[in-house]
């Protein structure tokens, strides 16, 4: 399932047009990004956690030259499924 799948199943299913749906599907995205972004997490209770974490600077190797490089340290974005989701998803 792509985004505009998701965006017409939840319009067909609340009711709303797809233009309302879609704008409200990108002002989810938009306010999880800029909050994780500030170092906040959201907990969507159900569903789980997004924040962001830093993997420490570390060295590498170039897979084509084989030469040592150093990778620096970056914030990453994790999401971490709740228990419930968990569960729901090995029921069969």
């Amino acid at each position: 399932m792509n985004k505009s799948d998701l965006i017409r199943e939840i319009a067909n299913r609340t009711g709303l047009t797809q233009t309302e749906t879609r704008s409200t599907i990108d002002h989810l995205v938009g306010i999880i990004t800029q909050q994780v972004k500030v170092g906040r997490s959201v907990n969507v209770r159900g569903f789980g956690t997004f924040k962001a974490v830093a993997r420490q600077a570390r060295k590498a190797q170039h897979p084509r030259t084989r030469r040592t490089i150093d990778v620096p340290q970056k914030k990453v974005p994790i999401f971490r499924a709740s228990p419930e989701w968990k569960t729901e998803l090995m029921k069969k």
